[in-house]
């Protein structure tokens, strides 16, 4: 019997796209664009991308309790 290696090298994307980002988050990209503060990034003129670190910061301060300025916090306060 013939044998095979098969090796594959996967490499995670930092910058995500609107839509990856808010699948990272497991939100609707509606959701996501309505309750994520973290601001894009312009890498490339035209191309905004979210960085997945910050997405993960975002996320754990939901988690630890720490108030974020989502748009709807913005909007509550005026």
């Amino acid at each position: 019997m013939a044998t095979t290696n098969l090796n594959i090298s996967v490499i995670d994307k930092r910058m995500l796209k609107q839509s990856e980002a808010a699948s990272y988050t497991g939100l609707p990209i509606k959701h996501f664009k309505a309750a994520c503060p973290v601001q894009p990034v312009e890498l490339k003129q035209g191309t905004l991308l979210w960085d997945r670190r910050d997405i993960d910061l975002w996320i754990d301060d939901v988690k630890s309790g720490v108030v974020t300025n989502t748009r709807e916090n913005i909007l509550d306060r005026l």
